[in-house]
């Protein structure tokens, strides 16, 4: 299957050519490695619980097969949320009839678009937010997993070290990832209402580091930077990296840790049923008054 054409001139960290070839290469393995994708699947299933509303149209970006397992594992989810109606962008997963930097979705097309582990490999992140925003029928939701600034963090200081330490310089070999800072503001900056965002820090035990990395490949999440070192990767420094590793993040019975941090988006479309914030001045009882305390100015001291 040959690439689409790229559509526009968005310089970004990552190669879209690359992103698509890692994850064709992994769809035989990747249930080999689902575990994450299991995991996040079943928050994004949680959250869609507690709001007692039906989803009649529903895209879901990213991870399919184990958001819609998840799904049929729930009592009350497969009513509510339409899964007759659900279209599948599964691009993460190798699909390149989406272009990642331009969804071809009309906007107010979706009541839902629940996005799990995809949106991390997205150039134009803010761009892909405010179409993401409009793609969606007023007081409609986004749900959306990636994986934030921390993720590998063990291995992509093991291989700068290493490759430092052997060739007197250090490339980039792990993929940049947001801050859960940025990601609520990003949300705001895209139109979004009531737009919130946590993160789950998950660590992953290995007996070798070669395990991690091939967990990686399994879910083509392996590196795909537009600007590589024209260094590859050798053995030789892959092994003093691993010895690195070893070193500085191994827990008593030897196996290594490797940490994944998973924020969570979570953004409204615009209506006007929504919670507003208070004006200025209008509310309609003192602070001092609720906590049945004596208010002071503040220059005041306590006793004074």
């Amino acid at each position: 299957m040959s690439d689409p054409a790229p559509k526009s001139g968005i310089y970004g960290p990552f190669e879209p050519r690359l992103v698509r070839q890692r994850k064709r290469r992994a769809r035989a393995s990747l249930r080999e490695a689902a575990f994450l994708h299991e995991r996040v699947a079943a928050d994004l299933a949680d959250r869609l619980e507690e709001i007692p509303r039906p989803f009649p149209n529903v895209l879901v970006l990213g991870a399919y097969e184990a958001f819609d397992l998840e799904m049929r594992m729930r009592d009350d989810l497969p009513r509510r949320v339409g899964r007759s109606s659900v279209i599948r962008a599964d691009f993460s997963n190798g699909d390149v009839t989406i272009d990642p930097e331009h969804f071809p979705f009309a906007p107010g097309s979706f009541d839902l678009i629940v996005s799990p582990l995809a949106l991390h490999w997205i150039n134009d992140l803010p761009g892909a937010l405010i179409q993401l925003r409009l793609a969606l029928k007023p007081d409609g939701l986004l749900l959306a997993s990636l994986f934030g600034g921390e993720t590998l963090h063990e291995l992509r200081l093991s291989l700068i070290e290493a490759e430092s330490e052997l060739t007197g310089g250090a490339g980039p070999r792990v993929s940049p990832f947001a801050d859960l800072q940025d990601i609520a503001g990003l949300l705001q900056r895209a139109g979004f209402a009531l737009p919130a965002a946590d993160r789950d820090v998950v660590t992953v035990r290995y007996g070798e580091p070669m395990r991690l990395l091939a967990d990686l490949r399994a879910m083509g999440e392996t590196s795909a930077l537009r600007e590589r070192s024209s260094r590859g990767l050798s053995r030789r420094i892959l092994a003093r990296a691993f010895e690195i590793y070893r070193e500085r993040y191994s827990d008593d019975d030897n196996r290594v840790r490797a940490t994944f941090e998973i924020l969570t988006a979570t953004g409204w479309s615009p209506h006007e049923s929504q919670q507003k914030p208070l004006e200025p001045g209008s509310a309609k009882m003192r602070l001092s008054d609720a906590l049945n305390t004596e208010e002071k100015s503040a220059c005041e001291k306590p006793g004074d």
